[in-house]
Formats: structure tokens, C-alpha cells, sequence
């Protein structure tokens, strides 16, 4: 046990922060992750968003796509030309889990459901949000001085970047007309501003993207220490979770190149999958607490596209600002999403998570004859992200008589809006119609979005101070009853929130991480004293 391995299932921002943690904080351990899907970069992890040529970015986002890759593109609907992250379902480099052919799961009420399949999960594919919870978002039993070293810590894992495109005088502009209607009604702390998001500014003032690549950090460097204790499988299965009463021996798992089958020792087992396959994992593995896969939130979306008016954004911004921004956003063509801003979650007025991103086409083909096409200000494409308040009924159970495309017992997902989110969707579809006014002319009117578009799937293996029935995992991400079983991803999270998880999960992966790099290093030291002792 003084170098213990560690199995990680999961190849995502949350996987690889338990995988950066442990290594850094257990100077012994070793960490082998498995991922079903491929690596779809050099370097393991990177977001497919930093791609420059767009042959080779479809061509990264279609070997994500699971079943639905190759000849089931065109049959799903997954669209084929760029579109702005978030807009449509299935998005590029996703599969919806209900795709209609052999293996599908079954979700007519939440049809949007979808993952990816690759080295990095859905962190080579997000938007790279990083919102903070707050006020009744966050977990009531983690302290508020821990929680801020977690959020810290947290940040620094995905290289947060509070002010991105704040000198962008375009999204200064859509900023100060976004004030001049909401901003009274909001608390101090909690008005109008940039939205933080995960990556690095380029001296050109674009982005790099942040993706599992920059959590794992040191440990994809070639040649360094912590990446000697590190290694990384693609396109490695894991079906099961073996276990010796209420301890994980390790996984078995099937090499998707070969079809071989293997058994892979572990003194600890995290899985960090999604919150779909995480708990069909355990299921499959005979791990079955009560509330497993239950409880499942995700934030119902209503977005719009607005024209922005030229004679309101000449309020703020000149034709000068606006002909430096577009020569700005030039020198990245491939990917020219700028000025994001947003509106944060705030209680009890906004329960809403708002982001606003500024694009200087929309994210669907518009008429040319068209009143407000090639619109010289651009548009804004605007999303107002709301709480789905967790339900037992409101859950992804699963079927041991039926295999899904992976062979492992198939998935039904059973989910309904309630009279308290139909009342908040009506709220935010008035908020969102007094920005679009505030802002110029709507081109797609508010609309809600199919049940699970958001990606944003929490609450099927949550969190909880006590052993009672209404959760999977104590508030140290251990499995309730398993000594050395961890979980991590959204899915822990217990409470109702309106904005974009990742941030909030890697924190509590990281607290996850500090809890079993402990443990480990004690369980060692407890050895090293047995082993020290006389015999007689």
C-alpha cells in the first residue's frame, strides 16, 4: 500500500482532477485511467474547440459520436455544420442515449439525453462556462472556508479566467444595455458581467480552450515524474467493478481494439463516467443503494437569437470598437465565439443562470432576403438556464434482461417538468423577451429546449451527510458501505442549481481526492507499523 493504484473510469475534467490530486498529494500512488472512447488530439484530453482546420475538428467531433458516428449522422439529425455550442441537439461530438437503432436507451421524456464518447468526455466539447454556485445551489454540509479552498483549487485545475473579453468594447456595450433593464432588480455581487470560463487568452486576444488536458497538467508532460505514475487507456470498457465484500479489488474491463477481456487489480476504484453511465457501472456491478440513478436534475433551457440593434449598442460602443473586434475575432476564424456575458443565479429574484454570447453570425442558416440578415452589429444568442427541483421519480433506472449497444443492462430515463419549474420557465421566458427588447430584435423567438439538452445531467448518484436512503455517496464521494469505491461528476450533486456544474464537480473532486489520498497514506502507514512490529 505505500504505492497504492488507483483505477479511474472517466477521462473528464472530473477523472482527470481525481488523477492530479491523488498523484500530487500521495507521492507514491499510481493511476491508471480507463476511457471507452479514442483519443481524439495529440494531446490527450485538448479541446476539440482549439482545432484549427475544420475538417480535422468534424472529423474529432464524429469519433466522439459513439453509434451514432459515420453512416448514423445523417439519419439522427446531428448537424453537420458548425453551430454555436449549445443551440441544437444532438450537438457535434455528442450521441443522443435514445438514437432509435440497436442498444438505444429508452427516454421518449427526456429525448435530448446525450454524451460523448472519448478521451476528455464532454470536456473536449463544452463551452468552457465556470460559473460558482451560490445561495441555495451550493451543499449546506461542506463548510464555507473548505468550500472556498475547493473552489481555489478548483479554478486553478481548469485555469479559470473571471474577466475573458472584458476589453471587448462590443460586449461592454450589450453589458451596459443589459443593466439599464435588469440591473436595479439585482443584489450587489450579482449583476451584469462577464461570464468566467475555462482556458487561456492568446496574445491574439483569442482563446485556448481549457479540456481535461489542462487538468491533467503535469501528467500528460512527457518525461516528468508525476507522469511516470500515470497512464491513460483509450478505448478500454470497463463492465464491472469487482468486488470482495465492501471492497473494490479493481475493474474488468474489454479492450475495444482486440475484444480481449482483463481484470485490473486496484487498492482504490473512482468511477467519474457521466451521470448516466456511472450508475449503470455500479448497477452492472451489483452496487445498488436506493437512490442510485434517481433524483435526476438537469436545468431546463429557453434560448432566443437577437439581431443587435445599431443605433442602441452606438450608445456604448463606436463603429471603431466594433471594426477592432471584428478584425480581432478575424485571426481565429475557427472559433469565433466572443464577449460572453451573463447574468448569475441569484435568490430569490433571478433563479436563473443567464449567458449571452456575442457571435457575428447565427447559429442557423437565416433567408438572406431576410429583415435582419447579415446584420452589421451581429446577434447575441441568448439562454436563460433554470432549477429542475430533484425528485425520486425523476431517475434512470435500468434493465438486467435487456443490453444496451455496450452490453451492459440497457437504460430507461423517466422525467417530468412540475408545476414549480412550468412557473419558473414562464418567468424566464418574460425575462428573456425583456432582453431581447433591450437588445434589438428577436430572429428566433424564446423557445424551450427538449428535455435534456442542457448536458448538464446531476443528481443520479448523489451526496449526502447521512446514510438514509436519499443518497449514493457520503460528502466525501465515497460509495455509502464501500471502503475504497469513489464516484465523481455532476451526478453527486444534490441540490437544485441553474448553473453550469463543471466547476462545482471538479471541486468536489478535489475534495473527494484529498479525502482518499489521505486515507490511502494512513492505511500505509498503519501497514508500515504492523509490518515494524516484532513477531513472536
Amino acid at each position: 500500500m505505500s504505492q497504492p493504484i488507483i483505477a479511474i473510469v472517466g477521462s473528464g475534467p472530473i477523472g482527470s482532477a481525481y488523477a492530479r490530486v491523488l498523484i500530487e498529494q500521495h507521492p507514491g500512488a499510481r493511476v491508471v485511467m480507463f476511457e471507452a472512447g479514442p483519443q481524439l488530439t495529440g494531446i490527450p484530453g485538448e479541446s476539440v474547440r482549439n482545432i484549427q482546420d475544420p475538417e480535422a475538428k468534424a472529423q474529432a467531433r464524429e469519433k466522439s459520436q459513439g453509434p451514432q458516428a459515420g453512416a448514423y449522422r445523417a439519419a439522427l439529425g446531428i448537424p453537420e455544420a458548425t453551430v454555436t455550442e449549445g443551440m441544437f441537439t444532438a450537438r457535434q461530438g455528442t450521441h443522443l442515449l435514445d438514437f432509435g437503432g440497436p442498444g438505444s436507451a429508452h427516454a421518449p421524456s427526456f429525448p435530448a439525453a446525450a454524451a460523448a464518447t472519448n478521451v476528455g468526455g464532454q470536456g473536449a466539447h463544452w463551452t468552457c462556462a465556470t460559473p460558482e454556485p451560490a445561495f441555495s445551489e451550493k451543499i449546506p454540509f461542506i463548510p464555507e472556508e473548505e468550500w472556498e479552498s475547493l473552489m481555489a483549487q478548483a479554478k486553478g485545475l481548469l485555469h479559470v479566467q473571471g474577466e475573458a473579453f472584458a476589453d471587448s468594447a462590443v460586449g461592454g456595450a450589450i453589458r451596459s444595455l443589459l443593466d439599464e433593464e435588469f440591473g436595479a432588480e439585482l443584489p450587489d455581487g450579482y449583476g451584469v458581467g462577464t461570464l468566467p470560463v475555462a482556458g487561456d487568452p492568446q496574445e491574439d486576444g483569442s482563446m485556448r480552450w481549457a479540456g481535461a488536458d489542462v487538468v491533467l497538467g503535469p501528467l500528460i508532460e512527457p518525461r516528468s515524474e508525476q507522469a511516470s505514475r500515470f497512464e491513460l487507456r483509450d478505448l478500454s470498457l470497463v463492465l464491472r467493478i469487482e468486488l470482495e465484500g465492501q471492497r473494490a479489488t479493481g475493474v474488468s474491463y474489454k479492450d475495444l481494439r482486440t475484444g480481449q477481456i482483463s481484470f485490473f487489480a486496484a487498492d482504490a476504484v473512482v468511477v467519474a463516467a457521466d451521470a448516466f453511465r456511472s450508475p449503470q457501472l455500479l448497477w452492472a456491478s451489483g452496487i445498488r443503494p436506493a437512490a442510485l440513478g434517481h433524483y435526476l436534475t438537469e436545468h431546463p433551457v429557453v434560448i432566443s437569437t437577437v439581431a443587435l440593434d445599431a443605433q442602441k449598442m452606438q450608445r456604448f460602443a463606436t463603429e471603431q470598437d466594433l471594426e477592432a473586434e471584428l478584425a480581432r475575432r478575424a485571426l481565429n476564424p475557427a472559433d469565433p465565439v466572443a464577449a460572453v456575458n451573463r447574468i448569475p443565479f441569484s435568490e430569490p429574484g433571478h433563479p436563473f443562470s443567464v449567458q449571452v454570447m456575442y457571435s457575428e453570425s447565427t447559429p442557423f442558416p437565416m433567408d438572406p432576403q431576410a429583415e435582419h440578415a447579415n446584420n452589421r452589429w451581429g446577434y447575441v444568442n441568448m439562454g436563460y438556464g433554470m432549477r429542475k427541483q430533484p425528485r425520486f421519480e425523476d431517475a434512470v433506472s435500468f434493465d438486467d434482461s435487456e443490453l444496451d449497444y455496450r452490453g451492459l443492462p440497457n437504460m430507461r430515463i423517466d422525467y417530468a417538468l412540475t408545476a414549480s419549474e412550468e412557473a419558473e420557465i414562464e418567468q424566464a421566458t418574460q425575462g428573456l423577451r425583456r432582453a431581447g427588447k433591450a437588445l434589438g430584435a428577436f430572429v428566433a423567438e424564446p423557445r424551450l429546449m427538449p428535455n435534456g439538452s442542457s448536458l448538464h445531467y446531476q443528481g443520479t448518484m448523489r451526496m449526502g451527510q447521512f446514510d438514509d436512503g436519499t443518497s449514493v455517496a457520503d460528502p466525501y464521494s465515497r460509495v455509502w458501505n464501500y471502503q475504497n469505491l469513489v464516484v465523481g461528476g455532476n451526478a453527486l450533486i444534490p441540490t437544485a442549481t441553474a448553473m453550469n456544474p463543471t466547476l462545482m464537480s471538479v471541486a468536489i473532486a478535489v475534495r473527494g481526492a484529498r479525502q482518499l489520498a489521505a486515507g490511502l497514506a494512513a492505511n500505509a502507514a498503519a501497514h508500515a507499523v504492523q509490518d515494524s512490529l516484532p513477531t513472536h
